[in-house]
């Protein structure tokens, strides 16, 4: 037990080393000032600037922000929506796959558009190697730099800064943080084992004298911006489980850093663009401790085991249901709970074999969005969060709700609430309609509260921009529930990922036209621990709130029902 715990607290402890220094230099990047890397990759951007022809010096407005970003991401998913379409007819194709059906490369397009991953297919018996690396590969790097942006965009209006300019800064986070961090990934996992190549599937001779068809490609690199830009979608049907993708304890740690060090050190870049590394140390216990805890549950919800099968076993063991067992239920645990809280969406294990505790955390991660959120946009809805509390707060004490100088009035609460409510109302009500209709629509494996369980995960794994998901849906073709699964999760796939961008630029730029109010006794510090175990709590309450009945019949009532036996 104590191994696996030590574990996981040297992989934290990583995590946390590598924060200031990840953070400052992103910080570096965006403030435009020098670092290491510009005389390689100064002549590669004024190249793409020329070639684009963006005028990416002038500063954007919230909204021209956000029509570059939905013109952007339209123009990309067009591109890859017909390199889907057309993969029979290209190169690249050892296996001679044909296009998959309409709504699947649909729901694929826009999946990966969205950072979310989402897959209702397996790669190696869909995808070509051109589709993976061309199609795929692109909108990794499209999906994960857009959520950078748009961060950066938030602190720079949270601070009074112009929003700045969505094409100079997809490009810096494309060749200043995920492309030299991804190389440097894609040469250690390949020095671990992982397989970098463009032949077919290689034909072997089974034991029994039969024969097999090994699935194999250019995963290396694929695997290190998948788990790097919190994308998740995996090369293979089993994802992060195959041994082609995460083979040994040191890939898995790899991918597990990979995951966390960009949503974790974008808190730490927010205290130095904002001048205040105390606010963002304080917000980074705050949301690490959360993280901790879960994992906690978690992971002792693996160790004790299913007590329905523990009396067959001879006593308390781990729950090994659905594991791998070079990583075992320490690894698995932590791995499950980190790649829900960074809107990853890879695993490592079937998420569906995990205790009730497991699918608590899980789910209660994709609930709020901010242990540690997704790239960049994680961190802007930890400061949504951080300003709907400075608001009751100050309601609450008789202040006037400001936030870096800055008041908080009507305008911003209720873009602050769009951010927030859109959330709940793109899970349950597509979830309600599912529910409704089990057999016809939801095509749901296991009755009672695990069914529910499966519906519920899957809209709020697409809403949260996750990807990951439980076994018992059908919602992979020839399933004939897969149609509706593939259209019906559009709407928490488009929804939950554009309507909170736009408001989240609506509102920075809304603060970054306020004139600064001067500091008094009477200003409500929001750099102290006792204002961010506030914000904790309201983190909790809106949670519990808001999502509590969903969780109370779901995670809670099975693990209610396994104890009763």
């Amino acid at each position: 037990m104590w191994q696996g715990f030590f574990q996981i607290a040297v992989t934290l402890l990583i995590v946390l080393a590598i924060t200031p220094i990840l953070g400052k230099y992103m910080a570096q990047v965006y403030l435009g000032q020098k670092t290491f890397l510009d005389p390689v990759m100064l002549p590669v951007e004024r190249t793409i600037y020329a070639l684009g022809g963006a005028h990416v010096k002038e500063d954007m407005t919230g909204w021209q922000y956000a029509r570059a970003v939905i013109y952007n991401n339209i123009i990309g998913a067009a591109i890859v929506f017909v390199l889907l379409v057309a993969q029979g007819f290209l190169p690249l194709n050892p296996t001679g796959l044909g296009a998959p059906t309409w709504d699947t490369v649909l729901h694929t397009t826009v999946s990966f558009l969205t950072n979310t991953d989402q897959q209702h297919y397996s790669g190696e018996s869909t995808l070509s190697y051109l589709s993976q690396l061309v199609g795929v590969g692109f909108l990794f790097f499209l999906s994960a730099a857009t959520g950078l942006a748009v961060g950066i965009a938030f602190i720079r209006g949270l601070t009074g800064r112009p929003l700045g300019n969505f094409n100079l800064d997809l490009t810096l986070s494309i060749t200043r943080i995920l492309l030299p961090i991804a190389l440097i990934g894609a040469v250690l996992l390949l020095a671990l084992g992982l397989p970098e190549t463009l032949a077919g599937p290689q034909i072997v001779t089974t034991l029994e004298g039969g024969t097999q068809a090994i699935a194999r490609g250019p995963v290396a690199h694929f695997e290190a911006i998948k788990q790097l830009g919190e994308n998740g979608g995996g090369f293979f049907g089993a994802n992060s489980a195959h041994p082609f993708e995460n083979p040994n304890a040191a890939s898995n740690l790899l991918a597990i850093v990979g995951m966390i060090c960009i949503p974790s050190a974008f808190i730490y870049t927010y205290g130095v663009v904002a001048n205040n590394t105390k606010q963002a140390w304080l917000l980074l216990c705050m949301v690490f401790t959360i993280g901790v805890i879960l994992i906690v549950i978690t992971a002792l919800g693996e160790y004790q085991g299913n007590p329905l099968v523990n009396p067959l076993l001879g006593g308390v063991q781990p729950n090994l249901e659905g594991k791998e067992v070079r990583f075992g239920w320490a690894q698995t645990a932590l791995f499950a709970v980190v790649t829900t809280g960074t809107m990853t969406g890879a695993v490592n294990g079937m998420h569906d074999s995990l205790m009730p505790p497991g699918l608590f955390s899980t789910m209660f991660n994709m609930f709020i969005q901010i242990v540690w959120g997704g790239q960049g946009t994680g961190t802007a809805y930890l400061f949504i969060y951080l300003i709907l509390s400075v608001f009751v707060t100050g309601l609450m004490v008789g202040r006037t709700p400001e936030f870096l100088g800055r008041k908080i009035e009507k305008w911003e609460i209720v873009l602050a609430s769009v951010v927030l409510l859109v959330h709940p109302i793109t899970i349950l009500i597509p979830s309600a309609i599912a529910l409704a209709f089990p057999d016809q629509l939801a095509g749901t494996g296991n009755p009672g509260f695990h069914g529910l369980i499966e519906v519920v995960y899957e809209y709020t794994s697409a809403a949260a921009n996750n990807g990951s998901g439980l076994a018992g849906l059908g919602n992979t073709q020839p399933a004939p529930t897969a149609l509706w699964w593939n259209l019906s999760c559009l709407i928490p796939l488009i929804g939950g990922r554009y309507i909170p961008i736009i408001a989240i630029l609506l509102l920075a730029d809304s603060m970054a036209h306020k004139q600064p109010v001067p500091e008094t006794t009477g200003t409500l510090r929001t750099d102290t621990v006792l204002f961010t175990s506030v914000t904790a709590g309201v983190i909790l309450i809106l949670g519990v709130l808001t999502f509590f009945p969903v969780l109370a019949l779901g995670p809670i009532a099975e693990a209610f029902q396994l104890a009763k036996g």
